[in-house]
Order: structure tokens, then sequence, then C-alpha cells
């Protein structure tokens, strides 16, 4: 664990994943209850500074993951927080982010369903602006990914649309329904990964919305600049999620993360920093960018 995102330390040193971690598998869409070493989203170390008071995001994929540790990392940086999920109400992820929010004094709200329905996703909106009182924030997390060793002669063309759909349909669908509400002010915050840089064969239809992704956020910057609205993505490395063993084999698991230079996977809450700085004031002049968040592997 972090001893929090202020403190200096060794970056190399935290979180004992330096060897990598235990061979494990999951059912996707995974839970953070099975995995081991347990991600650190935050919860005992992320503290806020009230840079999003009175703010009201919708953050996808925000019962484990990068999007808990943003939803939490709203939370005390004085949000209200709407997540979305995809996973099984009884494994708790989402209530444990929406017990976390409310108790940093904000209003937190769980809604569960499938984002490649365009449907549930323009209702997500529809949810979000009624239950929070508008929208200032959308951040786009939530994807799906599944590793094939075989590349593009495994990818089955069911794979290869739910990829898509999970990944662009469900961020360009949240984002058209989204900004007849935003403000001037308000912000969409995407998230890429390092594999729109360095795709993996194994990764082929995931590496590619990664890319779109990146394009998307950048026409999108430039298409709504007039409006006020400001649009930038999140470019994950390795990231400690329960995406990894749930869509990996277990031999990549074992040593996932290890190729960065800081020699470890990162954890969801190094990154949730990165999407409190693209939602807050302090980015008033940044949109439009992609930044990475890789842990050493570079972004070109």
């Amino acid at each position: 664990m972090s001893e929090d995102q202020y403190t200096q330390q060794d970056p190399t040193g935290q979180y004992g994943q330096q060897s990598g971690q235990p061979k494990q598998q999951q059912t996707p869409p995974g839970a953070t209850g099975r995995m081991v070493p347990r991600p650190d989203h935050g919860e005992q170390s992320y503290r806020g500074s009230d840079k999003l008071a009175g703010k009201r995001a919708l953050v996808t994929g925000g019962d484990s993951g990068i999007g808990k540790a943003v939803a939490i990392a709203f939370a005390r940086e004085g949000a209200d927080v709407l997540i979305s999920y995809l996973g099984e109400e009884e494994d708790g992820d989402a209530r444990d982010t929406v017990r976390l929010v409310e108790e940093a004094g904000r209003r937190g709200v769980a809604v569960r369903g499938d984002l490649t329905d365009e449907r549930h996703c323009v209702a997500l909106v529809d949810r979000a602006v009624a239950d929070l009182g508008g929208l200032d924030i959308l951040v786009n997390v939530a994807g799906y990914q599944m590793s094939q060793e075989k590349g593009l002669l495994g990818i089955s063309t069911e794979q290869f649309d739910r990829v898509m759909k999970t990944n662009l349909y469900a961020m360009f669908w949240l984002c058209r329904a989204a900004v007849p509400h935003l403000p001037e002010g308000s912000v969409i915050i995407n998230t890429a990964s390092i594999q729109a840089y360095e795709p993996s064969p194994q990764l082929l239809d995931y590496a590619t919305t990664k890319a779109g992704i990146a394009n998307f956020t950048k026409a999108l910057a430039a298409g709504l600049a007039d409006r006020g609205i400001r649009v930038n993505a999140v470019a994950p490395g390795a990231v400690w999620t329960p995406l990894i063993p749930a869509t990996m084999p277990e031999e990549a698991v074992e040593s996932f993360g290890s190729n960065s230079p800081i020699g470890r996977p990162g954890q969801p809450a190094e990154l949730a920093p990165a999407y409190v700085f693209f939602a807050s004031q302090e980015s008033s002049f940044v949109t439009g960018e992609v930044l990475g968040v890789t842990g050493g592997r570079p972004i070109t």
C-alpha cells in the first residue's frame, strides 16, 4: 500500500509486485475480492483537497479497478458520483464503492447494466442528471479485452463485436447523450491505453479500440472547445485490476507488469490523480491531450 499520493516514496519499491504475482484466473468481468494481492484503490491512502467541490460525476466501470479508484478520489475531492457496473450484485464491489463515496460525505449511486446496449447508456446519463442534479464530469473507464494467443485467428466475430461495443460504441453513446447536459467548464475524460501505441498481437481488437479512443478524444476536444467543454484521455500501462486475471492466461498474469521500467504493474490508486487533474480547474488550458501513466513506457 502507498503512504498517500503526496508522501515521497521509491516507486520501484511499492506494493510488493516486483517479482510478479501468483498465477490466478477468474471468470469475466472478475471481482476484486478474489485477487492476490488485492489492488489498492486509495481506500486508505487518497487524501482530497476540495479540487472538485460541488461537482457531479458519472464514472463507468466504477465498481472495481481504475474506475473505483477514480470514484473514491472524486468523492474525497468533493464530487457526488454515480458509477455504472456490469458485475454481479452479490460480489459487493459496487456497494463498496458507494460506501466509500458516502463515507467521504458525498452522494453515491450505483447503476448496474451492460454498456453494449445503447439504451442503457442513454438511460445512465439521464439517471446521473436526475439523481445528482446535473452532470459536470463524464469519465469513460469501463472496457473489455480477452487475450488470444493466436492473435487475429483466435478472435471470433462475437468477441470483436463485444470489444468494439464496450470500448468504442459505449463511449460514443455516453458522450453524445451527455454533451447536451454539460455546462461550460465541464469535462469528459476517456481511457486509452499503452496498447494504442504498443499494440500486442494477442490484444489486436482491444488495441484497435484504444487507438480509436485516443483519436476520438482529440477530435471531440476540437469539436467541443467552443462550448467550453474540455476532453482529455488517460493512457494506462499495465495496471493491476480484475480485468487482468479475468482475461489473460495464468502465465501472463504471473509476469504482468514486469516489463515496465519501474518493474511492476501500477495500482488503480496511482491512476486516480491523473483523472483528478483532468477533472479539475487546474487543467483549464488542457484539452485534446492523452496522458500516459505507464510506469515508464513512453507513448508516442
